[in-house]
């Protein structure tokens, strides 16, 4: 597809985008008007209506805690791998493979290990040598202070890739000010010499065709990286770039990780490489319904690293440089370019696209401000900000159902079934589940038919059972939990149990009415054209 063709528009849209754009609202509204609208008409029908969406909450939910416990498994299992002996296992393929033949070792993905030897020392796949794989780390900033920067940037030192490959740049904005100028040559004086080069880039302020946000920042970072590049004469083909917010902490074996898989897939122009997103870093200052959120979000992400055919983008990830610098790098006109960058890549290929999941964590922090009042407020303007992925509706939607889409349509369909469906189902499903119950009843006040009258009831049995896989939640959710700072009593511990009663206030005050704002905003036209920083402020 032409690089003109993967944008997305700006201003007036055509009639067929805004009615996509419209779509995802009218479905979320739709589902609960429906269930007022069938509970007046006829109670029976709004009770089994209401009893088919509980219903599949429970097995959802059941879904969801096998997947948790499976995906936590994965992930422990593979942050004990030494991926920088397997990625260096590459580098003679056929020696090891001898070595590793035969052996039955019980590490993560030890056979797949041992098969993907076998297939470069057959010349089965074409690889390129392992030690001329470089990393470009991309960090960007706005007004984030050393206090959140410096961990990040000392996390990707402390890897066990070799940092004479690693080329890492801060895309700091023009309109941070003074001083983020300051913070950004003060890293600068600080790590100057740890790596291969380490390039400050300061993206101007109101460029024309962009957006305010962190796609154009990483944008013209990533062009600037590449014209760096190219004058050293290293082979954009063997580069490899992550994208970083400024409270990222990657996993030590993450580069190992990625590099590994990018030499031993043939088609790694084509594949972008996603790691789990956890938001640990500060949970254990962060008040209650942002802990409640932070555990909620790193849940889903463990999730999706499971499920290979739903996987997308999120926050940080890998892609080949060359691969990038084709498509122009990411979009500078919507403030969810990380999600987006997977569609954008989906049409580039015309299908041919994939994501490999990195079962290795990207720590993340949760949400803190300077008071518990704007720390509300500002976990509000995060969510928002997630939620108007919604946006990218009709971004597939007139591309599915126009005469020029080059992905095959039974390629397509499923996954924009899929993306319609989460955005409708994270903004109906929790006030229908909490309030459902009562809607045929209290419509009916006067009716004594036996199921409208027990519905409450009746709900309220599912929702117990539903409630199992919380259960399993919470526990789980304790063992991912960092060390507890020596600052905290132990009765600290016991809050992050207590905290769950909240579930279902957060589920609604937070979940739902953030993707209601950001679907009523599409409704209406009124884009969100804008990325609202999140600060995170560190607690000394």
């Amino acid at each position: 597809m032409h690089n003109d063709d993967l944008e997305i528009p700006l201003g007036k849209r055509t009639l067929k985008y805004r009615l996509f754009e419209i779509l995802p609202g009218v479905l979320s509204y739709g589902m609960i008007i429906l269930l007022v609208v069938l509970s007046i008409v006829n109670p029976t029908l709004g009770a089994i209506y209401l009893l088919l969406i509980i219903t599949s909450t429970l097995v959802k939910a059941v879904g969801v805690a096998y997947r948790t416990v499976q995906g936590y498994g994965i992930v422990k299992k593979a942050e004990r791998v030494n991926w920088r002996e397997r990625y260096e296992d590459l580098a003679k393929p056929h020696k090891n493979y001898e070595r590793l033949y035969g052996k039955n070792y019980k590490s993560y993905g030890f056979h797949e290990h041992v098969e993907n030897l076998r297939l470069l020392a057959a010349g089965e796949i074409e690889y390129p040598n392992p030690k001329e794989i470089y990393h470009a780390v991309i960090m960007v900033a706005y007004n984030e202070g050393l206090e959140t920067l410096v961990p990040s940037v000392e996390a990707v030192r402390d890897t066990g890739f070799p940092n004479e490959r690693i080329i890492f740049v801060l895309g700091y904005e023009e309109r941070g000010g003074p001083e983020m100028e300051k913070t950004a040559k003060a890293l600068e004086r600080q790590f100057k010499g740890t790596f291969k080069e380490f390039l400050l880039v300061k993206h101007p302020d109101n460029l024309p065709g962009e957006i305010k946000g962190k796609g154009p920042n990483l944008t013209y970072a990533g062009e600037h990286v590449t014209k760096w590049i190219e004058k050293q004469k290293i082979d954009k083909s063997k580069v490899i770039v992550t994208s970083l917010d400024s409270d990222n902490r990657m996993s030590e074996h993450y580069l190992d990780y990625v590099a590994y898989e990018f030499v031993v897939h043939p088609d790694r122009q084509r594949l972008s490489y996603q790691p789990v997103s956890l938001f640990m870093n500060n949970i254990w200052d962060a008040p209650a319904p942002m802990r409640i959120i932070a555990v909620s979000n790193s849940f889903f992400n463990v999730i999706s690293s499971m499920r290979p055919h739903t996987l997308r983008n999120f926050a940080s990830h890998s892609q080949p440089l060359l691969a990038l610098s084709n498509m122009d790098f990411w979009s500078k006109r919507t403030i969810v370019e990380d999600g987006h960058q997977y569609w954008r890549s989906l049409f580039y290929f015309d299908g041919k696209y994939d994501v490999i999941s990195i079962h290795v964590p990207m720590y993340q922090d949760a949400v803190i401000e300077e008071t518990f009042r704007k720390t509300l407020r500002a976990q509000f303007v995060q969510l928002r900000r997630w939620d108007y992925g919604a946006s990218d509706v009709a971004y597939v939607g007139v591309r599915l159902f126009g005469r020029k889409c080059t992905v095959p349509f039974l390629t397509l369909f499923p996954k924009f079934v899929r993306l319609l469906d989460g955005h409708v189902t994270l903004a109906a499903m929790s006030p229908i589940v909490a309030f459902g119950g009562w809607v045929p009843r209290l419509l009916n006040f006067q009716s004594r038919e036996l199921l409208t009258y027990n519905l409450p009831n009746t709900v309220s049995v599912i929702q117990f059972f539903a409630s199992i896989g919380l259960m399993i939640t919470i526990l789980l959710s304790l063992r991912m939990l960092p060390p507890r700072p020596a600052k905290y009593r132990k009765r600290k511990s016991f809050m992050m149990v207590l905290q769950w009663i909240l579930m279902p206030v957060v589920a609604i005050v937070y979940q739902s009415f953030c993707a209601f704002y950001a679907q009523t905003r599409l409704m209406l036209g009124l884009y969100m054209e804008k990325f609202d920083v999140t600060r995170k402020v560190v607690k000394k």
